[in-house]
Order: structure tokens, then sequence, then C-alpha cells
């Protein structure tokens, strides 16, 4: 497998973990994490980060890089969700007799520029933060991101 598929597949992997954190976090307060402003998008972060730090025994350093980490993943949903509320943008595209598919594909192009333009921050501080692990904490978090979402359904949270 290319060395960029790796590396957006992880990226991709570790985004949708982190971003899962926030919106539970945001859902539980505010019952959607759409309608968080910034400076809750912030607290959220912050709990996420000394969540993980605990749990994963990281260190100063450790845990900087990754509240960098969601710093980045916040501007990339920033940048996401920027133009207005993507489920006006999707209502827009089926409000006619027939599906809009030159609009659809214009949402879908922005999105995609949007994301490749801040994917490789995304990657270089999810590098940074992976790469500054200890080797047992990279193995709890290859072991956490294998077991997915797993422990959420069965209602274990660790």
């Amino acid at each position: 497998m290319k060395t960029w598929i790796k590396r957006t597949l992880i990226v991709g992997t570790v985004g949708a973990v982190l971003l899962g954190g926030f919106a539970a976090f945001a859902h539980r307060a505010h019952h959607g994490w759409r309608t968080m402003d910034a400076a809750q998008l912030t607290q959220a972060k912050t709990r996420v980060v000394e969540r993980v730090a605990s749990r994963m025994d990281l260190d100063a350093a450790q845990k900087a890089r990754l509240a960098v980490l969601g710093d980045r993943l916040l501007e990339q949903r920033a940048v996401l969700l920027a133009g207005g509320d993507p489920r006006a943008a999707v209502q827009g595209l089926v409000a006619g007799a027939s599906f809009d598919r030159a609009a659809a594909e214009a949402l879908l192009i922005a999105k995609t520029d949007a994301l490749r333009q801040g994917a490789p921050a995304v990657i270089n501080a999810f590098g940074d933060f992976y790469d500054g692990l200890r080797p047992e904490q990279q193995q709890q978090l290859r072991e956490r991101l294998a077991r997915g979402r797993e422990h959420q359904r069965s209602g274990r949270d660790d």
C-alpha cells in the first residue's frame, strides 16, 4: 500500500476517534456538536485530551502534542463546516423535482479540496504525537483503534 494511502487512513481513523470524542462530549451537554461555539469546542477538546492523557499515562510533552492534534482537527472541522449548514446544503440538493447533480459535485469537490488542504497539518500533528509515544503507548493506541467503537456500544468506559 502506498505511503500516502496509509497516512490518510491513519489520520482518518485517529480523526474519527478524536472527533467522536468531541462529539460525545458535545452531545451530552449540548445535544449536538454543530451547536457548540468555539469556546465550547475548545473546552470539549481539553476534556478529551485530559481523558486520553490519563488513560494512556501521557507526559506533558505527549499531552501537548495531543492538544496540537486536537487543534488541527478542530481547524479542519471549521473548514469543512464553512459555508453554512451541511444539512441545509444536502436538503438543497433534493429540494427540486430532480437531484441537483451539479451542485452535489460542486459540494463534494469543495469539501474534498478543504480536506486535501488541511490533511498535511493533521498528518504531521498525528505523526508528531504518535512518534512521541513510548512503544507500549503506541501498542495501546493500536489496540484501541483496532477495537474501534466497540467499547462505547457495550457501555464499557476503558
